[in-house]
């Protein structure tokens, strides 16, 4: 089961990300498979960018082999709570206990543009 060091490097590298915002929470399930929950800011140029990259990355990168992991929006019902500027999060969940929070760092890293911070490595709809 993971500890808050266990996170520390797929926090780190999650707040390099642009449009990420905010706090993120992490948690672990009884059987030890693990989440992290963050928001991106719909307003961020890229955001709509990150979500398609990590959707790829994390969900579908190879159809042979795909990563034990899912990455799925999440938020309260928007008619008690409000719009997603404010409620929807993002989570990824791992499906295996033996997939740790930085190897899943270490996917992202090695799939993202790097350095992951600099916008002009992000290839948008104008490149």
């Amino acid at each position: 089961m993971p500890d808050d060091r266990a996170f520390h490097t797929l926090i780190e590298y999650l707040l390099k990300v642009p449009g990420i915002t905010g706090t993120i929470g992490t948690g672990t399930f009884d059987d030890g498979r693990w989440w992290v929950k963050f928001r991106i800011d719909p307003d961020h140029p890229l955001a709509w960018h990150v979500v398609q990259e990590f959707g790829n990355v994390l969900n579908y990168l190879s159809v042979q082999e795909r990563l034990p992991t899912l990455f799925v929006p999440v938020s309260p019902p928007a008619y008690l709570n409000g719009g997603p500027r404010e409620f929807l999060s993002w989570v990824i969940e791992a499906k295996d206990t033996e997939f740790k929070p930085g190897t899943c760092m270490k996917w992202l890293e090695g799939r993202l543009p790097k350095p992951v911070e600099d916008l002009t490595q992000w290839k948008t709809d104008e490149d």
